[in-house]
C-alpha cells in the first residue's frame, strides 16, 4: 500500500498553548469521554431505570440526530439537523432487516426542505433550554445514510467554545453564550465531502488546536485549526480514495505526543504539532468506523466493517511498525460500528447481531462471548465497576465489570439510541433520535 506518501502542506512552526480553562473530573468533553475509552472514574452510578423512574430530566431537541451529548460544567451540548435531507437505505446491520420498532430516516429532520443545523446548551441540572445556535447548511448536502444525517458528528468543547462540523463541509465555534466566534466551509475551501454513507467522524481539541479528519473520495486531508481564530495551523494531504468515519485521539509516547487515525489504509501516527507522519501499520479497510483508544502506553484499535480485525499496538514507532510494535491482532470478530471499551484490564466489544464479548487486553484473548441481544450502533460506556450497552431498541444492558457475563439489570427508555452515552455528575446522558435524557436522581 501507498499509505504516508501524501504531501504536507502549511505546517506550523508550534502548537498553540493550552486552553485556559480546566477540565473538571466529571466533565465529559468529547466523544468518548475524557480520556478517548469510554471510561469515566464517576462513581455511584445508576444501576436500573425506566420512562418512569429515576429519570433526572427529560429534554426534546428542536432537530434530530445521532451525535453524542457533551458535558462541561453545568453545561450539556448537543448538535442536531432540522430539516430534510436526502437519505438512502444502506446495509442493515441487524438480520432480518430494520433494527428496531422505532426506524425512520435521520435525514427527515421535519417538512422543511430547508436544512439548518443546530448546537444546544442544555442544563446539566434540570435539562433546561439556555441558548440554541442556528446554522443554515449551505452548498450541495451529500445524501446520507438513513441511520444518521448531517449533524452526526459529535461536538467537542474546552469549556471556551463549543466546536461542531457538519457533513455539509461546515465547522463553527460557539462560545458559551451561543455565539458564533469563527466558521469556514471546508467544501468551499479544499473539495466535496464525498465519503460513501456521509461524514461521521468527530472532532477534538487538544493544547489549543482542533483536529478534524476529512478523508473522502475526492479530497482527503487530515486539518488542524487554531481553535480560537479557525486559522490553518497545518493540513496534510492523503491520496485520492481513503477514507475514514473514524474520530482520531492523541496519546502519549515516548517522543512525544501523537495523533492516531483509523483509515482505509490502516493505523496512521502524525506528530500533532507539526503534522508530520510518524508511523503506519498497513490494513485494508472498507468501513474504518471505530475510534482508537489508549490505556497505560498501548492503543487498542478494532478495524470497524463486517467481523474485522483488532489489535493492541505500541505507540513510539517509526515508518511500518507491523514487525516492531503490534503486540497482538486478532483476525476477526470486532464489531461494524462501535468503538471497544476499556476498564480495569478488560476490553468490551458490542457486537452488531447481539454478541457481547470481553477480552483481555494483555493478551487479545477472548475472556467471555455470550449472546445478549441487541443491536448496538453506540460504543459501550464503563465506570463504577460496570458496562452501560446501549441498544438501537432503547434497551441499555447493565453489566457487572468482571471476568464472566454478569448482567445486573435490563432497562428499557422509550426512543431509538444510535448516539453513545456519555457520563457526568453521577448521571448518565442518552440521546434520542430527537431527546436528551439524563438518568439517576
Amino acid at each position: 500500500m501507498n499509505s504516508f506518501r501524501g504531501t504536507i502542506g502549511l505546517i506550523a512552526v508550534l502548537a498553540p498553548a493550552l486552553a485556559t480553562v480546566p477540565a473538571n473530573a466529571d466533565d465529559w468533553p468529547q466523544w468518548r469521554g475524557p480520556s478517548g475509552t469510554g471510561a469515566s472514574t464517576e462513581r455511584r452510578l445508576p444501576e436500573t431505570w425506566s420512562d418512569t423512574s429515576n429519570i433526572a430530566w427529560k429534554t426534546k431537541l428542536r432537530g434530530v440526530g445521532i451525535a453524542s451529548p457533551v458535558v462541561w460544567g453545568d453545561r450539556v451540548y448537543v448538535t442536531s439537523q432540522r430539516g430534510r435531507g436526502d437519505s438512502r437505505q444502506g446495509p442493515r446491520l441487524g438480520q432480518g432487516g430494520n433494527a428496531s420498532d422505532a426506524e425512520r430516516s435521520l435525514a427527515d429532520g421535519g417538512q422543511d426542505r430547508r436544512v439548518t443545523f443546530l448546537v444546544e446548551a442544555l442544563d446539566r441540572a434540570t435539562g433546561a433550554h439556555l441558548w440554541t445556535f442556528e446554522q443554515p447548511a449551505e452548498g450541495e448536502l451529500p445524501s446520507v445514510h438513513d441511520k444518521h444525517n448531517l449533524a452526526s458528528a459529535s461536538p467537542v468543547t474546552d469549556g471556551e467554545r463549543v466546536y461542531a462540523i457538519f457533513g455539509s463541509g461546515q465547522v463553527v465555534a460557539v462560545d458559551a453564550s451561543g455565539q458564533r466566534v469563527w466558521s469556514r466551509h471546508l467544501v468551499k475551501e479544499f473539495g466535496p465531502f464525498d465519503i460513501n454513507w456521509g461524514h461521521g467522524s468527530s472532532p477534538i481539541v487538544h493544547r489549543g488546536t482542533l483536529f478534524l479528519v476529512c478523508y473522502h473520495e475526492s479530497a482527503a486531508y487530515l486539518l488542524a485549526l487554531d481553535a480560537r481564530s479557525g486559522t490553518q495551523t497545518w493540513r496534510v494531504h492523503r491520496p485520492r480514495g481513503v477514507i475514514s468515519y473514524s474520530t482520531p485521539i492523541i496519546v502519549p509516547a515516548p517522543q512525544g505526543e501523537e495523533l492516531i487515525v483509523n483509515s482505509s489504509q490502516g493505523i496512521e501516527a502524525y506528530d500533532p504539532a507539526s503534522g508530520q507522519a510518524l508511523w503506519h501499520f498497513d490494513e485494508d479497510n472498507r468501513f474504518p468506523i471505530p475510534v482508537p483508544l489508549h490505556h497505560n502506553g498501548m492503543i487498542y484499535v478494532s478495524r470497524g466493517y463486517r467481523s474485522g480485525p483488532y489489535a493492541a499496538i505500541r505507540p513510539g514507532g517509526r515508518g511500518d511498525i507491523s514487525k516492531t510494535h503490534v503486540a497482538w491482532r486478532q483476525p476477526t470478530g470486532a464489531p461494524y460500528i462501535s468503538s471497544l471499551a476499556y476498564y480495569d484490564g478488560l476490553l468490551y466489544m458490542a457486537g452488531d447481531v447481539g454478541v457481547i464479548t470481553c477480552l483481555d487486553a494483555a493478551t487479545g484473548q477472548t475472556v467471555w462471548r455470550e449472546r445478549l441481544g441487541g443491536i448496538y450502533t453506540a460504543s459501550p460506556i464503563a465506570a463504577d465497576g460496570k458496562i452501560d450497552l446501549a441498544s438501537e431498541s432503547g434497551e441499555v444492558i447493565v453489566l457487572r465489570a468482571v471476568r464472566a457475563p454478569h448482567v445486573i439489570a435490563r432497562n428499557r427508555i422509550a426512543g431509538r439510541l444510535l448516539a453513545s452515552p456519555a457520563i457526568a455528575s453521577s448521571r448518565i446522558f442518552f440521546r434520542t433520535d430527537d431527546h436528551v435524557i439524563a438518568v439517576g436522581d
